[in-house]
């Protein structure tokens, strides 16, 4: 399994030692008596891609761990906590959402299961509620639907905008959105606005100018549907270029509905990732990689379209870093769970359990280009999520059931 990057750029990534042998302060937590402790560093533990601590501890001074090891050699410290022989694993890092939006699209969902192929232009229903709603009434969308995924263990999670698409509404979308999380992307190329459903050059043109201007000081990330019927190759060329003009970095949406560009244009220009990954060619898997670009992987938007599933097995056969993320959105994957996600993964796309517990949680934060969440070894942050089992492989032995029974996320119980 590729473990992703080695290296990052992003401020918020540690520079700690990992060591499991770091110096532990007395004042610290150790969380104890854990039967399964999923660290994702391969020099721990049994050695394979999760770095499995059995019987493990994990000691948490202020927001990150600082040691980890078998549960008898847990250093001292003035509070403890008992696991209960409960696994612990990593808060799920998911890195492709949509959730600043207003409405739903029920009808849509109804008509598409009862025979009615997905499109992409349904995004426009979306967008005229999005337009008509309050900041308020977004910001507390965009609050509901992030607790409800830290109820399910996300500790982290990327947003985007693109139901807005006009240089106001999008700019308040990744205002909204930057007041809950530091991983926001601009996608004023979700599709062509309906305002210029005559002449999607003049919207390229405002996507990569003036809406550009607005919407760049809140975002860190700049994507593009990259598809039939949304933007085609040159347009999404042009996009992703001017961003990173910006100092915004690209991912991708590729190959989702079709064939095409997506992907190969997301791994020339050093996206960090290229999402759903659907459609893909020999050449495509090729280029995956041979670059650093993750492939997300999004089977969510499969259940909920009743479309082909992915490949994982294709891709990790061939070395490719593969996340895993639910892409919540009101219209092709209305769901903030990254459980159900891995069953999904397991079941219908050809991962081992370990591949996709690693995926959703690893894999994300490469996809993120982070170092400091998705993992739990000395420096990172101490983002924990309790599974009521013995061991991480029951979120996909156990489908549906709600296992996650206790969060940590920077060092404070929040579940």
């Amino acid at each position: 399994m590729n473990t992703g990057p080695a290296a990052t750029n992003n401020p918020m990534a540690s520079s700690a030692p990992t060591s499991a042998n770091s110096a532990v302060a007395t004042t610290a937590t150790a969380i104890v008596n854990i039967a399964s402790l999923v660290t994702n560093d391969p020099s721990l533990g049994d050695s394979s891609a999760l770095g499995l601590i059995q019987d493990a501890a994990v000691v948490i001074d202020g927001d990150r761990v600082v040691w980890v090891g078998e549960s008898s050699k847990a250093p001292a410290t003035d509070n403890r906590v008992d696991a209960g022989g409960r696994a612990v694993i990593p808060g799920f890092v998911d890195s492709h959402s949509h959730l600043v939006f207003a409405g739903d699209r029920t009808a849509e969902f109804n008509a598409r299961m009862s025979g009615q192929p997905y499109k992409a232009g349904g995004i426009r229903t979306t967008v005229a509620a999005t337009r008509a709603a309050t900041d308020a009434e977004l910001s507390a969308n965009v609050a509901r639907y992030l607790r409800e995924a830290l109820r399910q263990g996300t500790t982290t999670f990327e947003t985007k905008s693109g139901y807005g698409l006009t240089v106001e509404d999008e700019a308040r979308a990744l205002r909204i959105a930057a007041e809950h999380t530091d991983e926001v992307t601009y996608l004023g190329a979700h599709i062509v606005s309906p305002d210029y459903a005559d002449d999607p050059a003049a919207y390229v043109d405002l996507v990569t100018g003036e809406m550009l201007d607005a919407c760049a000081p809140y975002a860190r990330w700049v994507d593009v549907f990259c598809e039939k019927g949304a933007f085609d190759g040159d347009q999404a060329r042009a996009i992703l270029t001017a961003g990173k003009a910006k100092g915004l970095h690209p991912r991708v949406h590729a190959n989702q509905l079709t064939y095409g560009p997506g992907v190969q244009l997301a791994v020339e220009l050093d996206a960090a990732s290229a999402d759903h990954c659907t459609h893909l060619t020999d050449a495509d898997v090729d280029a995956l990689a041979s670059g650093d670009t993750v492939a997300t992987l999004l089977p969510g938007a499969e259940f909920s379209t009743r479309a082909p599933w992915p490949d994982a097995r294709r891709l990790l056969d061939a070395g490719v870093t593969v996340a895993l993320s639910t892409d919540c959105n009101p219209g092709s994957s209305f769901t903030s769970s990254v459980p159900f996600c891995i069953a999904l993964a397991v079941r219908d796309m050809g991962m081992t359990p370990d591949e996709a517990v690693w995926s959703a949680t690893a894999g994300g934060a490469a996809a993120l280009r982070r170092q400091d969440v998705g993992r739990l070894t000395p420096g990172a942050r101490a983002d924990l999520t309790f599974l009521d089992a013995p061991s991480h492989v029951h979120l996909a032995y156990r489908p549906g059931v709600p296992l996650v029974t206790e969060v940590w996320r920077a060092g404070t119980r929040v579940v």
